[in-house]
């Protein structure tokens, strides 16, 4: 529960996950562990067996499937905040190219209200063409 809390508020810190995946680790084999003090599978087996091992590996196998759970819940985390962080910029420039072409058709419409109005053309003064001596 604190990983998935810790995923849904926006961490994605591989080396956080990790503590967090060793700390549930430790839980599952201290609750396990309690199992078998109480009277458990575990206290009627008798020590050297292969079902220790198979439990060892099957406990190995689940700790590293939530990891690569943790790590692509993390991923799909990440894509969903750079797909809202784009739609959002697209947005923006939605709004800033209708704002642009707002401002010219105001333009244009008082352009052809008032015409074209260009500054007077400033000329150099005239010079008279050389004539040879």
């Amino acid at each position: 529960a604190l990983r998935l809390s810790y995923l849904r508020a926006g961490g994605h810190d591989l080396a956080i996950l990790d503590q967090l995946l060793q700390l549930q680790v430790e839980a599952t084999v201290l609750e396990k562990g309690t199992t078998g003090l109480r009277g458990g599978r575990r206290m009627a087996e008798p020590h050297g067996t292969g079902a220790r091992g198979l439990d060892a590996a099957l406990l190995a196998v689940e700790l590293e499937n939530r990891r690569l759970e943790d790590e692509l819940l993390a991923l799909k985390v990440r894509r969903e905040r750079r797909a809202d962080a784009g739609s959002r910029a697209a947005q923006r420039h939605a709004e800033e190219l209708a704002q642009l072409q707002a401002e010219v058709g105001m333009l244009q419409c008082h352009t052809e209200r008032t015409g074209p109005q260009l500054p007077p053309a400033i000329l150099p003064p005239a010079v008279a063409p050389l004539f040879p001596p």
